[in-house]
């Protein structure tokens, strides 16, 4: 790692500590050369497909999108955060899994209604709702009858 207060290449890393959440390993290194001390981040470099909408468009993956979209139909259900956060690990492991550059939003609902089917049947009626876009009450009633089976 080249010093960034005096260019040179020779830095020894001096401490080494996970981040709380282990999303990143933080380094703290110093220069062979001026003996300055600087931090550097590292974090698993990962390409999530792109999200392809259904008018078109091309969005880059958001965790937190995905994460809100669940919060909101999980909202006042007895479900924990490590719950929750499970589920997004697991949809996270199934995007990369088909290794494709790109996804319809489409196949994202179905694999967040999937988690949420297995969290909180409430919550699976909640999101279902709004991702499908209930017209009338028959394709509501369709849905917690499938829900019953």
């Amino acid at each position: 790692m080249k010093c960034p207060f005096c260019g040179h290449a020779d830095t020894q890393v001096v401490e080494t500590r996970m981040a709380e959440d282990g999303d990143f390993i933080r380094r703290r290194r110093q220069c062979a050369h001026c003996e300055k001390r600087f931090t550097t981040y590292e974090r698993p470099d990962v390409a999530f497909p792109s999200i392809v909408k259904k008018d078109g468009r091309r969005i880059d993956y958001e965790r937190a999108k995905l994460l809100g979209s669940m919060n909101l139909a999980l909202r006042k259900r007895p479900v924990s955060t490590e719950q929750i956060d499970a589920a997004v690990e697991r949809i996270e492991e199934k995007l990369l899994a088909l290794g494709v550059r790109e996804i319809p939003s489409s196949r994202i609902g179905e694999l967040v209604m999937r988690e949420l089917k297995k969290l909180d049947k409430v919550a699976y009626v909640r999101f279902a709702s709004v991702y499908r876009s209930f017209e009338d009450v028959d394709e509501f009633r369709a849905v917690v009858d499938e829900i019953r089976r």
